[in-house]
């Protein structure tokens, strides 16, 4: 049995859902070796998206961020899982509402299914295959809704593109790659709400000059592209998964809409 972009909906609710309860409270943070931060949350949700994972595909090998961080690495063939169970510690952490839940299903290098989350404004992003991209609002207690909305990158407006950056590493070299373009507005959001707020027309490009790692960026990939945008390197490749020899970190990469690589 295969996992469906529905299975990884309810994962990723039901992982928001304990995400949000801990939010609520007083929690602690801490650092992991790399500095990153860490909260309670980030292990409970990996819990529940690992355990959901195998009953729906017990033979699907699964990428996830803090068994990594553990030193569990297993191998794996050209399908297999990447999970990031809360991408934006530092936005939890900020209680800004900008973290999400990410999933991805890899197929041979590329993302052909997957689910991003944000718990925090109930909105949904699912890829269920090329050309099939959608959204609703969820609240994290609730079930996978029926009424879904079509996801679509939109036309590139005439009056400027809308441009979107992180808030926690907007750098330099971001601003002067975005001079190339006839950017209008820079939008600032957190983890990989970014691709989706260009997989929903509601920007129109993100460029990631800094690191990121494969469990960041596979599910917001998948959703973008399902929805006709397209993710690229910075020397125009397609941006590939599976990279263990790097450590399955990534290039720098951009998220295009409608638009035109320079």
């Amino acid at each position: 049995m295969a996992v469906t972009a529905d299975i990884l909906a309810a994962i990723a609710l039901a992982a928001g859902k304990e995400i949000m309860r801990v939010y609520r409270t007083d929690f602690s943070v801490s650092h992991k070796d790399d500095h990153s931060v860490l909260t309670e949350a980030d292990g409970l949700a990996e819990a529940i998206i690992l355990k959901g994972l195998a009953e729906a595909e017990p033979s699907l090998q699964v990428i996830a961020e803090e068994a990594v961080a553990g030193g569990h690495m297993p191998e794996h063939g050209a399908r297999f899982a990447l999970v990031d169970p809360l991408d934006g510690t530092k936005e939890f952490v900020a209680k800004n509402g900008e973290f999400t839940v990410n999933i991805a299903i890899i197929e041979h290098g590329r993302p052909v299914m997957g689910v991003v989350y944000v718990p925090a404004q109930n909105r949904l992003f699912v890829a269920e295959g090329p050309g099939k991209a959608w959204h609703a609002n969820a609240a994290p207690d609730g079930p996978v809704p029926g009424d879904r909305t079509t996801l679509k990158v939109r036309p590139a407006p005439a009056a400027g593109l809308t441009a979107v950056a992180s808030k926690s590493h907007r750098s330099p070299e971001t601003d002067e790659w975005l001079s190339q373009y006839p950017v209008a507005e820079i939008k600032g959001a957190g983890s990989a709400l970014k691709f989706c707020l260009v997989a929903a027309g509601e920007a129109d490009v993100y460029p990631r000059l800094g690191r990121t790692m494969e469990w960041d960026t596979a599910a917001g990939q998948a959703v973008v592209e399902a929805a006709g945008g397209r993710v690229l390197t910075i020397s125009g490749e397609p941006l590939l998964y599976g990279k263990r020899d790097r450590g399955y970190d990534n290039p720098h990469f951009v998220v295009f809409g409608d638009v035109t690589p320079h």
